[in-house]
C-alpha cells in the first residue's frame, strides 16, 4: 500500500492529465502540487502556511496575483502584490475548500480555480494576465486535511468545521458544532486570515459538495439579506447567461444552518459570500469523467464572479459637485451592483483635518442621485480637498471607503470666490492611504 501510494504521488505531479483529472487530492499530493506551483511560477504565486490542523498538517494558502512592480516618475511603486498599475488597490477574492473532508469535489473545484489562473498566466492568456494585474486571489484549497485523509465529514475531534464559526454559533439544530466558536485550530486559523490579511475582501466563496446549488446568506433566517439587490442580480445574470444552477438563500434553499463560514463572512466581515455546492457525489476517491468536464459549468460561474468582482460593492462616482454660498448640489452615480445607505461628503484642509461633512444620503445599486445640502457651516481654505465617504454594501459589517473627488467636477458659485486649487498628487495619495486603512464605523 505504501509503495502504491508513493507511485500515485509521483505520477500526480508528473502526469496531471492522467492522474490529477480523475483522482481526488490527498494532503500529500496537494502539498506536492502547491509547492511545485510556488517553485515554477513565483512571479504570480506566493505559498504560505496560515496554521495547522488539529493533527499538525499545514494549512496551505495560495496567493495568486501579478507581483511585478512598475515605475512612475522615476519612482518604484510597491507593495507590488497589492496594487494595480494605476496605484489603486487590487480587488480581493477569497476562496476556501474542504471544510468537510469527504466533500472532495468542492476541494477539487477550489484546486481547478487556482490551476486555471496559474496556468493561464503561464500560457500567456491575456484575459487571465489582465485579471491578475488587478485582482488578488487567496485560495485555501483544503481546510480539513485530517478529515480529507480519513474520508470523513468531521475533523479529528468529530467537529463539523462549517458549524464552528462565530456567527450565531450553536443556535440552530446543528451537527457537532464544537465546544465553542472557533474551538478548532482549522476554523480559528481561517478566521484570523480573514481578519488580518483579507479584511476588505470583495468576494468570498466557500466550496462544498452535496446538492447542486449556490447558497447566499442567511442560513439562520429565511429572510433575504440586506444586499439582496446584489445577490438577485448575480442570480439572474448567472441563470440567464451561464448556468441554470439554483441560487438561493441558504435557509430556504437547503435547511437552517448556523455558525457557517458563509454567514460569518457576510455578517461579521461584510464580504459578499456564497457557498458553492458542487454536485451530489461524496465518499468516492476518484471520478470516471474528468474533473474539468464534471466541474466545467461551475468553473464558468466562478470565472464570471471573479471577472466581475469590481461590481460586487457600491461604486460611487461624482459626476458634478456645485458649491454655492449656502448649499452644495451634487450628481452621484453608483456603478456597482450593491447599494449604500450612509454616504457623506467630506472636506479637508491641507493637513488632512476634517473641516466639514454633509448629512447622510444613500444611492441604490446601478442608480444615480441628484441631491442638494445645506453648507452654512462650510468654510473653504486654500489647498482644501473633497472626498466621499461610504460603505461598500448595506450590511452593517461592511467596510467603509473614502475616495477623493476629482477637482475637475467641482464648480464654485460663490459671491466672494475663494481659490480652490487642484489637489496635489500628495493629497490624493494621502486620501487613498487614509481610505485603505479606515476602520468600519457608522456616520
Amino acid at each position: 500500500m505504501i509503495s502504491s501510494a508513493s507511485t500515485a504521488v509521483s505520477a500526480q505531479v508528473g502526469q496531471p492529465d492522467i492522474i490529477q483529472e480523475h483522482w481526488y487530492h490527498s494532503y500529500a499530493t496537494l502539498t506536492l502540487d502547491l509547492n511545485e506551483w510556488a517553485d515554477d511560477y513565483s512571479e504570480v504565486v506566493n505559498l504560505s502556511v496560515i496554521g495547522q490542523t488539529e493533527m499538525g498538517r499545514n494549512l496551505w494558502m495560495l496567493q495568486i496575483t501579478d507581483q511585478s512592480c512598475w515605475v512612475e516618475d522615476d519612482e518604484l511603486i510597491g507593495n507590488c502584490e497589492n496594487y494595480k498599475p494605476d496605484g489603486s488597490r487590487k480587488e480581493v477574492v477569497y476562496v476556501d475548500g474542504g471544510h468537510h473532508g469527504n466533500e472532495h469535489l468542492g476541494t477539487e473545484l477550489a484546486f481547478l480555480v487556482a490551476e486555471y489562473y496559474i496556468e493561464g498566466w503561464a500560457n500567456g492568456d491575456q484575459a487571465v494576465i489582465d485579471i491578475l494585474k488587478t485582482t488578488e486571489l487567496h485560495i485555501l484549497i483544503m481546510l480539513n486535511a485530517d478529515g480529507n485523509d480519513l474520508d470523513t465529514r468531521w475533523n479529528i475531534n468529530q467537529v463539523d468545521l462549517n458549524r464552528n464559526y462565530g456567527h450565531y454559533w450553536n443556535t440552530c439544530d446543528s451537527t457537532q458544532p464544537g465546544s465553542s466558536a472557533f474551538s478548532e485550530s482549522e476554523t480559528l486559523a481561517n478566521s484570523i486570515y480573514m481578519n488580518d490579511i483579507v479584511p476588505h475582501a470583495d468576494l468570498y466563496i466557500t466550496m462544498h459538495t452535496g446538492v447542486w446549488i449556490m447558497l447566499y446568506p442567511w442560513g439562520k433566517w429565511p429572510e433575504q439579506p440586506s444586499d439582496w439587490e446584489m445577490y438577485h442580480f448575480i442570480r439572474d445574470d448567472v441563470n440567464d447567461n451561464i448556468s441554470d444552477i439554483p441560487i438561493r438563500n441558504a435557509n430556504q434553499g437547503l435547511y437552517p444552518n448556523c455558525g457557517t463560514s458563509r454567514d460569518y463572512g457576510y455578517g461579521v466581515m461584510g464580504y459578499p459570500t456564497f457557498t458553492f455546492e458542487t454536485d451530489d457525489e461524496q465518499f468516492l476517491l476518484g471520478t470516471v469523467a474528468s474533473l474539468s468536464d464534471r466541474l466545467g459549468e461551475e468553473l464558468d460561474v466562478m470565472h464570471y464572479l471573479i471577472r466581475n468582482v469590481w461590481y460586487w460593492r457600491a461604486r460611487l462616482i461624482i459626476e458634478d459637485l456645485d458649491i454655492y454660498n449656502d448649499e452644495i448640489s451634487a450628481h452621484v452615480s453608483n456603478l456597482g451592483h450593491a447599494s449604500t445607505a450612509n454616504a457623506t461628503f467630506h472636506y479637508y484642509d491641507m493637513d488632512n483635518n476634517l473641516l466639514w461633512h454633509s448629512e447622510n444620503f444613500g444611492v441604490n445599486a446601478t442608480n444615480e442621485l441628484k441631491i442638494s445640502m445645506d453648507t452654512k457651516n462650510l468654510s473653504l481654505v486654500d489647498g482644501g480637498f473633497w472626498t466621499i465617504h461610504y460603505q461598500k454594501r448595506v450590511i452593517d459589517s461592511s467596510k467603509w471607503v473614502e475616495e477623493p473627488i476629482n477637482n475637475s467636477v467641482i464648480l464654485l458659485n460663490l459671491d466672494n470666490k475663494i481659490s480652490l486649487p487642484a489637489p496635489s498628487l500628495f493629497i490624493y495619495l494621502i486620501s487613498i492611504i487614509t481610505a485603505a486603512f479606515a476602520q468600519k464605523r457608522k456616520v
